[in-house]
């Protein structure tokens, strides 16, 4: 017997220690709007994706409440074999309805979502074009699909326009995050339609973090730019602004029915339970009817990009609830964030190899639940640290 392989490991952790990107999980004890209680101690949180603050929303409770004693707490198989209720079936159609599109699909979880989706859409012979920024499971759904991949620089719609004239391939498809995660910033969706339209392709956008919060009654970055086409493929997660928990794909009927043929992590998988779905057609109803919610949201996100002016770390331009604090180094970052925490806040260090070397930073994350003094709190102690 040899330790060998142990060790490689060992050396593997501590290469990540030295480096400064070993990731580490906290555990929360308590949740009370923006505040985490960890290790017994509360923190303001600017980490959540919660963008809205549904996810403790009194309705939402009640739906989960009411579903549960209804159906239960799990699904108890695929959505193709016996996973998919009453509930589900509601749901997407009222997502289709929402987003606009004639049929929508509702997927346990978004990472799932995307490496189902997209190599349900192309294959051997195909071509994907898909955005340098892109999220994880955009990039891995396009590795997954054995299609020719291209890669090109982030929002570069000249580049983009060369490759897809010069592909031969059967099919093309061009993924893209419609609000980036790390940066923040929203792709120009209209002109990439505009060039899908040219070259006979179809788009696929991610609006994990727009939906809920962008565009009328937040439907959307599609509905934000006004688009509508049958080329265009659109995505959305549900665990961030929605509150709850799943993801869903819409469009064009056929384009839909395909996916639900084709998508092995929705064939495959145990389905959400019916409570989830009950739940998240509260969140849709919230969503809608509660515009104050984006209101207060845009408020805290003009008082912060405000107060950060003239500190020496670099915010990138965004408009959208992440807003990226570039710090440079892995250990200025942690450092950071450390002096943070000791000041009563969670906003959490984004290392490589989720943002490119040298660009590791504190992603501050906003929510219509932080109060005017809540973020008056980080800016003055983000001001401590810089002195």
């Amino acid at each position: 017997m040899t330790d060998a392989p142990l060790q490689t490991f060992d050396d593997a952790l501590a290469e990540l220690d030295a480096a400064g990107l070993r990731r580490q999980r906290r555990v929360v004890e308590a949740i009370d709007g923006p505040r985490l209680q960890i290790g017994g101690c509360w923190l303001l949180s600017f980490c959540s994706n919660d963008y809205l603050g549904l996810s403790q929303h009194p309705a939402l409770v009640a739906a989960a409440q009411a579903a549960a004693g209804r159906y239960g707490v799990g699904a108890g198989a695929s959505p193709m074999v016996s996973g998919h209720s009453i509930e589900h079936e509601r749901l997407e159609e009222e997502l289709a309805a929402f987003v606009g599109r004639e049929q929508a699909l509702y997927f346990y979880a978004g990472y799932p979502a995307n490496v189902g989706i997209v190599p349900a859409l192309v294959g051997r012979g195909d071509a994907v074009f898909s955005d340098a920024l892109n999220h994880a499971c955009l990039i891995d759904g396009a590795r997954l699909s054995r299609a020719e991949i291209h890669a090109y620089p982030h929002g570069d719609l000249a580049t983009l326009d060369g490759l897809l004239a010069a592909t031969t391939a059967q099919r093309k498809l061009v993924i893209s995050d419609a609000v980036f995660s790390m940066d923040g910033d929203i792709a120009p969706v209209p002109e990439l339609l505009a060039l899908c339209e040219r070259h006979d392709a179809y788009l696929m956008v991610d609006d994990a973090h727009g939906f809920g919060v962008i565009g009328p009654e937040g439907r959307g970055t599609a509905a934000h730019f006004g688009l509508a086409s049958p080329r265009l493929i659109y995505m959305a997660t549900l665990g961030k602004a929605a509150g709850v928990a799943g993801a869903f794909v819409a469009g064009d009927a056929p384009v839909i029915e395909w996916i639900l043929q084709r998508a092995r992590s929705y064939m495959f998988a145990t389905g959400a339970p019916a409570m989830v779905a009950a739940t998240l057609r509260a969140s849709l109803k919230v969503i809608a009817a509660e515009g104050w919610r984006r209101e207060q949201l845009r408020q805290r996100i003009a008082q912060l990009r405000a107060g950060l002016a003239g500190l020496p770390w670099t915010l990138l331009p965004s408009d959208t609830a992440i807003q990226p604090l570039i710090v440079g180094s892995n250990a200025c970052a942690l450092q950071l964030m450390a002096q943070l925490q000791q000041a009563g806040l969670w906003v959490p260090a984004i290392r490589p190899p989720t943002v490119p070397a040298n660009t590791a930073r504190l992603r501050i994350a906003l929510s219509a639940v932080h109060t005017q003094a809540d973020v008056d709190t980080l800016l003055a102690a983000l001001q401590a640290a810089a002195s």
